[in-house]
């Protein structure tokens, strides 16, 4: 048993003090440079900036389409790609850029509105990207008038 406990401490001596070495000298320098450069762009982030974050259309009559452009700046220093946008409703459709907005560019979110509804509308456009927050949020609003509705107020 003395043996026994004497040759595994004899291992575990070797194991623990073979692993002293000059660790330093271990480091790869290109890994150190490759590192640095991975987390300088890591620290680049593309800003999209709208010009309104809100678009009314008055008064509408229902059933008329409507159609506004949001535009936006990259005033990030990095590429500003949008993923996806999407509406709170299917009666509104966003159409966003395909290609990348590089840094100091601008864009436009195209927003198209059947006029489906009555009275006051509101519809959320929610556009994901390639940002810090990685979601902004635009709204489009109406007053919509119904088909052949008679004039608003007392009639004598």
């Amino acid at each position: 048993m003395k043996k026994v406990i004497l040759a595994l401490s004899t291992i575990a001596l070797v194991a623990f003090t073979s692993c002293k070495d000059n660790a330093a000298s271990k480091i790869n320098s290109d890994n150190v440079a490759e590192a640095a450069q991975r987390d300088e762009v890591g620290k680049q982030i593309p800003v999209m900036e709208f010009e309104e974050s809100e678009h009314d259309f008055g008064t509408i009559e229902q059933g008329t389409a409507q159609e506004t452009v949001f535009k936006f700046t990259n005033t990030g220093n990095a590429p500003l790609i949008i993923t996806n946008a999407t509406s709170s409703c299917g009666c509104t459709v966003p159409n966003p850029p395909k290609d990348p907005i590089a840094p100091g560019e601008t864009g436009e979110l195209v927003v198209k509105f059947n006029g489906s509804g009555q009275n006051q509308v509101s519809k959320t456009i929610t556009v994901n990207a390639n940002t810090e927050k990685g979601t902004e949020i635009l709204r489009i609003k109406a007053f919509v008038n119904p088909k052949n509705a008679g004039p608003v107020g007392p009639t004598s």
